[in-house]
């Protein structure tokens, strides 16, 4: 297979994912998945995970299994380490032999003690404000070679332009539920607003007038005195055609 064909082959596969996937924790869980399959060597395994960084806290959004979870927790604990370097800096950060670091004191001596050898870390091209990074663990030292890095580098590349449409996709979608919430809130108070006028024989503005008076009064939400009053004529809530 020629390299434009393997690189075709690996986008494919990660839009199959992404397709696949009901939401990005799903998506990413199965790409960290699919990467540790990709770098295990035999008997040796390779641990991925997801580190999110927002508002300066990290958290693990995806992981390949528990362990890589785990791993990820050492650095947080310490507050920092090669893959929140990573994620904060936008740069890549290989550390080939934890034994002989001495960036990040104190976690590299928990790392050791939890059986991790090598580490990698992979920042995800995103958007504004977002920062992530792929997480790499090895028990071996020395368990990636450049060949190895760049793999991973394309892959979270590709993977980065998903994970950047799926965060718009995201927004849209909670866009959407907010507008309708909105239509659906605005539309149960024009309704109880036309039975006060109904009932009492006034026009509009004394009718609102009346609503957030009693409002006030009951100390209860506006949408949510308007939505019994609804129900009480109507017996049920208020609809529109965004609820169909």
């Amino acid at each position: 297979m020629t390299d434009l064909h393997a690189r075709e082959s690996a986008r494919d596969v990660l839009h199959e994912l992404l397709l696949d996937s009901p939401d990005i924790t799903a998506f990413l869980t199965q790409f960290t998945q699919m990467m540790a399959a990709t770098l295990a060597r035999g008997p040796e395994e390779a641990w991925c995970a997801v580190t999110l960084l927002r508002e300066k806290k990290a958290a693990t959004a995806a992981s390949s299994d528990p362990r890589a979870a785990a791993l990820d927790e050492i650095q947080y604990t310490y507050g920092d380490g090669p893959c929140m370097t990573a994620a904060r800096t936008h740069t890549l950060v290989h550390v080939p032999d934890v034994t002989t670091e001495n960036r990040w004191p104190g976690y590299t001596d928990a790392a050791v003690a939890a059986g991790i050898g090598s580490v990698l870390g992979v920042p995800f091209e995103l958007e504004g404000e977002a920062k992530a990074a792929l997480n790499i663990y090895s028990s071996r030292p020395q368990a990636y070679d450049q060949a190895d890095i760049e793999a991973v580098v394309h892959q979270v590349g590709l993977a980065s332009s998903g994970l950047r449409l799926a965060v718009r996709l995201a927004g849209h979608r909670d866009t959407a539920a907010d507008l309708a919430a909105a239509l659906t809130s605005r539309t149960t108070i024009d309704l109880a607003v036309g039975i006060i006028m109904a009932q009492n024989r006034c026009p509009q503005h004394e009718a609102v007038a009346i609503l957030k008076s009693a409002s006030n009064h009951r100390n209860i939400k506006l949408r949510e005195l308007a939505a019994e009053l609804v129900a009480t004529v109507s017996e049920g809530p208020a609809t529109t055609h965004f609820n169909r």
